[in-house]
């Protein structure tokens, strides 16, 4: 696994609009022309609130779904060519069914490099060394043996992220990785990003709801609820921006409050710079309203 050269664009996403169909009814709208460009190396965080799109972003990313207008294209490939090409590694939530299953640390990441080569071939000395590395490069080569249903949140994490890692990809995709982790663990957690990309030169997209493992693991977020509402540097998120994306969350525990924020699309562009590009800027010290939009997704 090598580091990959930082200057070109990783993830291509362009004006992606998506709807799933509802018989009888009309399409529920869970993106509208989402635009975000990732250079290769860089570490993104998609935050948003429970259903504002972020699954079916990442689902479109990992080729499971076609955008219904715009592009995708991953390495310069469609997002299903380069899944398949195993460009692309996935760290799913935790599964609890899945702990069950009696395969230990090992195991599980030895079933992610061999994925496709027929059972009866046995492990391959090149595909137990590969596992052994990716274990060790997450800390988690003391878990090797133990079953996976033994280990803790933290464990698990690590062990599931050493997974990817066995199809040596250029991009990984992590859906809510820090769910069941303690603030200690999250902290660790955001160290091991920033690692596993400076060794690795892996670019990397963080999916959460959760400020803090967003903030401590990435360079840039895009904050997405259905639309785009800000993309840039974490420490330039203020609370009007938080509130305009998670304000059916909060309506749903303080009643339909106003939310004094606005969207990223509708900057007045004295008081703010914006592009959805790399190097993109945007600045949030002014507080003009903006009429809220639906939920999606």
């Amino acid at each position: 696994m090598h580091p990959e050269p930082a200057t070109d664009i990783a993830i291509d996403i362009r004006d992606v609009s998506f709807a799933y169909a509802r018989p009888g009814a009309e399409p529920l709208v869970a993106l509208e022309r989402v635009s975000i460009q990732v250079r290769a190396g860089e570490r993104l965080g998609i935050l948003g609130p429970n259903g504002g799109g972020k699954s079916t972003l990442l689902k479109l990313m990992l080729g499971l779904l076609t955008p219904q207008s715009g592009s995708i294209s991953i390495c310069s490939r469609s997002a299903r060519d380069a899944r398949r090409a195993r460009l692309v590694g996935y760290v799913a939530q935790r599964v609890e069914a899945e702990l069950t299953f009696p395969i230990s640390a090992r195991e599980a990441v030895l079933m992610a490099i061999e994925l496709g080569t027929p059972p009866w071939t046995g492990r391959s000395r090149a595909s137990r060394d590969l596992a052994a590395d990716c274990l060790e490069r997450v800390g988690a080569e003391a878990l090797a043996d133990r079953p996976i249903g033994s280990l803790s949140g933290g464990q698990l994490q690590r062990v599931m992220i050493a997974r990817a890692l066995g199809r040596r990809p250029r991009v990984l995709l992590m859906d809510e990785p820090t769910v069941g982790i303690d603030p200690s663990g999250q902290q660790r957690f955001g160290e091991l990003v920033a690692r596993l990309r400076a060794e690795l030169g892996l670019t990397i997209v963080i999916v959460s709801h959760d400020v803090r493992a967003i903030a401590a693991g990435c360079d840039r977020v895009a904050c997405l609820s259905r639309t785009l509402h800000y993309h840039d540097a974490p420490a330039g998120l203020t609370p009007a921006v938080l509130a305009e994306v998670f304000k059916h969350d909060l309506a749903a525990v303080f009643g339909d409050v106003h939310m004094d924020a606005h969207r990223a699309a509708e900057c007045d562009a004295k008081d703010h710079a914006h592009t959805h590009g790399p190097g993109c800027t945007h600045d949030h010290h002014a507080n003009p309203h903006a009429s809220p939009r639906g939920d999606g997704a």
